[in-house]
């Protein structure tokens, strides 16, 4: 291992890439503390330090930018705006045939659509910032009380919340951009990588914040649970059911062409970490709409609005893990029917004279298909759940000031960055020194 991390730095070309994509990285990095124009920073960090945790309309946004939502940077928004619109238009290839013929034209027709996220990114970035402006200068961004907490921003007139949207959504572009570079001219999937970054800086703070709290006792009970965590997130990630195809042999003059035996592979968990996302921000509407139904001052409030904050704001309540183990079970079978098709894998098949060995071509394949796929997603959708449920039921264990790192969508994006990347460098190894990273 040792051997091999030392061939990558003897390498000038792969020595390169990886400086260039930590270079980026640190940029990135750089951008989540500076804050953006008319934010008072003092007042930020002081009502940060208070709160110790985020809420839960705001923490996933806040994890994928790295914490950078919270301390109102020019990187505040982080990926998230990215990756939404990449899952928007990801699901219109089923509503909106247009999309579908784009992504059927091959590397052109992805080119397309990779412009339309890119303005449809900038359009969720103004959105948001502009949400996430409203909410700061509300005071609801830090629920602590503090007075000083609804006086984040110094400068409330129209030109200076104009100039905070502009900064915050060309931070998004910005981060975009840079995400692109680093899959031209670095090592591994620029986008990936930069979640890679904004999940990974957060792990030490949640980790030393549970030992100052619990003890080292607990710290070193957390750090074995989450190793054993992460080695059950690489097996099932690695885990697949290789459906076998052979290719009937086909005569073109004197040459013969096919004879070959390969196979499908349906990965366990297929959705990856979408069907969370989707879960999380549907459970996070009604925690939304009643944050800004909230009474006036000597008001009671209303019957709903009580109900929702008492039962779907706070993670550890029965009612909102099981609601939230449900929706991410449906969420997967509802992704995973979207993006693999078995009447279109039968048919390419059919069409190449692939089979399937003791079924059908055609219809019995895609049925075939179906039923492997709808088998296999079960344990698939149970793992996810699980896993997600981990950092609530951490959540009652450690107390409500704790993030539990080694759970949810956190653990389940570290492990698959990592592992795609440590893949991408064996394979670039393999070219230049027939001896790649892994053995």
């Amino acid at each position: 291992m040792f051997n091999a991390i030392g061939r990558i730095f003897r390498t000038p070309d792969l020595r390169r890439k990886l400086g260039f994509t930590l270079g980026i990285v640190a940029l990135f990095r750089l951008g989540s503390f500076i804050p953006a124009p008319f934010v008072d920073f003092g007042n930020v960090q002081a009502c940060l330090a208070a709160s110790q945790s985020t809420t839960g309309l705001y923490e996933l946004v806040n994890l994928f930018s790295g914490g950078a939502l919270l301390q109102l940077s020019i990187f505040a928004l982080g990926i998230m705006p990215y990756i939404t619109a990449s899952i928007i238009v990801q699901l219109l290839r089923v509503v909106i045939p247009h999309f579908e013929t784009l992504y059927k034209e091959g590397q052109a027709g992805q080119g397309k659509l990779t412009q339309y996220t890119r303005y449809l990114t900038i359009a969720l970035g103004v959105l948001q910032s502009t949400t996430l402006i409203t909410v700061a200068r509300s005071g609801a961004l830090f629920p602590s009380g503090d007075p000083s907490c609804s006086q984040l921003i110094t400068n409330d007139a129209w030109y200076a919340i104009l100039l905070m949207v502009i900064t915050m959504t060309a931070g998004t572009g910005l981060i975009m951009w840079m995400g692109e570079l680093i899959t031209e001219r670095g090592i591994g999937n620029g986008m990936s990588l930069l979640i890679f970054t904004s999940i990974a800086s957060t792990f030490p703070g949640s980790l030393w914040s549970i030992a100052q709290a619990r003890g080292l006792d607990t710290f070193f009970v957390v750090l074995a649970v989450g190793l054993l965590v992460v080695v059950a997130v690489v097996f099932v990630e690695q885990s697949q059911r290789r459906v076998p195809v052979q290719y009937a042999k086909r005569m073109v003059g004197r040459r013969t062409y096919g004879g070959n035996n390969t196979y499908i592979p349906i990965k366990v968990n297929m959705a990856g970490v979408v069907p969370v996302i989707f879960a999380s921000s549907l459970l996070y509407l009604p925690a939304l709409i009643a944050q800004f139904n909230q009474p006036a001052q000597g008001e009671e409030p209303q019957a709903w609005v009580v109900w929702i904050t008492n039962y779907l704001t706070k993670g550890d309540h029965p009612l909102y893990m099981l609601l939230y183990f449900v929706l991410i079970v449906g969420f997967t079978y509802f992704y995973v029917a979207i993006t693999f098709n078995p009447d279109e894998v039968a048919e390419n098949m059919k069409k190449y004279g692939g089979f399937i060995p003791g079924i059908r071509a055609g219809r019995p394949t895609a049925e075939y298909l179906d039923y492997v796929l709808t088998r296999i997603t079960l344990p698939g959708s149970l793992y996810l759940g699980l896993i997600a449920l981990l950092p609530l039921i951490a959540l009652s264990a450690f107390g409500a000031n704790q993030n539990f790192p080694f759970g949810g969508a956190s653990i389940l994006i570290i492990v698959g960055v990592g592992l795609e990347t440590v893949k991408q460098i064996d394979a670039q190894l393999q070219q230049r020194h027939y001896e790649g990273l892994l053995r």
